[in-house]
């Protein structure tokens, strides 16, 4: 198939963390979807709606349907004839391939065996030469912070990525790495990969924000729509053939749970005042959720998950949003949300 040049479209870009890399705002995300429940010529056509919808940067991992993910986003990158250069991807190592070799002890982990070995075959699987983020899909308190950032530099040195990052890291652990870095002059970890959402704000905005100050920490987002319970769709209970439905007894199960507790309640009650400001901006609850998820000037990109192509396009219209989030409205989703975490002590410092 002839290659495509990229058009940015409307999209807006961000640096990924201190670096000079622009990603787009909103990017696409594997997780559930690619390798798995959706097959390849879906995820071409999802992955091809994306990128008609200016979005450059693509998010997987080793573990995301044991590696189909990254086989079946490679394949749709080289069926659709995209340029490499006009690419970011991002893929992220710790949990390994489940199926390969479970009794293999290195499969897994943040060793330098694994971090190398793991995005050589993340690398083959994806049929790349190369990736433009590694990520640690975790921390790993078994290993040395120091062998951890010596082993994401080698794969910048050899060409196997040009940034590493890191999720679900806490502040303590960034900070350790980027002292590391320093100390021996190499490359920190420039992003961590976190969840956020209007109903998940910690520690997007309390524990990172001296790593914002200090060191200009990126971050891409992930599960932007609280698994899905910012899409309104839960509001009176859990509709026939949505996700929570689907996966009544797999990775949602405590999700669904929760539902029913008085903290899901109440979650469920914030969701459906930030309904009624969406509907005096013309939006979806959705779509007002992903652009003020992406109005925080930390986040670097915001990934987006999708099964259907309608999705990709209904989400990208949170770029026309953006704007209409004035400080006025703002703080009327501050009055909604009722739930913005507590300012960290200073002790008398700024």
């Amino acid at each position: 198939m002839p290659s495509s040049s990229y058009d940015p479209k409307e999209m807006r870009f961000r640096n990924l963390g201190p670096s000079g890399l622009r990603v787009s705002l909103f990017s696409l995300g594997g997780w559930l979807t690619f390798g798995g429940s959706v097959d390849d010529a879906a995820t071409r056509d999802i992955m091809r709606a994306a990128y008609e919808g200016g979005i450059n940067t693509f998010d997987t991992a080793e573990v995301y349907a044991d590696g189909e993910c990254e086989k079946s986003m490679g394949k749709a990158i080289r069926e659709l004839g995209w340029e490499r250069s006009d690419l970011v991807l991002i893929t992220k190592v710790f949990y390994g391939v489940r199926g390969s070799a479970p009794q293999d002890p290195n499969a897994t982990g943040l060793s330098r065996k694994h971090i190398i070995e793991g995005t050589n075959a993340s690398l083959r699987r994806a049929g790349l030469e190369y990736w433009d983020v590694v990520m640690a899909h975790s921390p790993d308190v078994t290993v040395p912070m120091v062998e951890v950032v010596k082993a994401f530099n080698h794969l910048i040195t050899t060409g196997k990525c040009f940034y590493w990052g890191c999720s679900a890291w806490s502040a303590e652990q960034i900070s350790e790495a980027y002292g590391i870095a320093e100390r021996l002059g190499l490359d920190p970890p420039l992003a961590d990969q976190s969840q956020y959402s209007a109903l998940h704000r910690e520690p997007v905005e309390k524990d990172y924000l001296p790593l914002y100050r200090k060191h200009g920490l990126g971050l891409t987002i992930w599960s932007p729509l609280a698994w899905g319970l910012l899409s309104g769709k839960y509001n009176d209970g859990i509709p026939k053939g949505s996700r929570f439905d689907l996966n009544a007894g797999g990775t949602f199960s405590g999700a669904i749970a929760s539902l029913q507790s008085p903290e899901g309640q109440a979650k469920l009650e914030r969701v459906r005042r930030l309904a009624a400001i969406a509907e005096q901006l013309g939006c979806s609850t959705a779509v007002l959720a992903l652009a003020w998820a992406a109005k925080n000037p930390h986040v670097s990109t915001v990934i987006l998950g999708a099964s259907k192509v309608e999705q990709v396009r209904e989400n990208l219209q949170a770029l026309h949003v953006l704007d209409k989030l004035t400080p006025d409205v703002l703080q009327q989703i501050e009055a909604a949300l009722d739930n913005k975490p507590a300012p960290l002590p200073t002790f008398g410092r700024e």
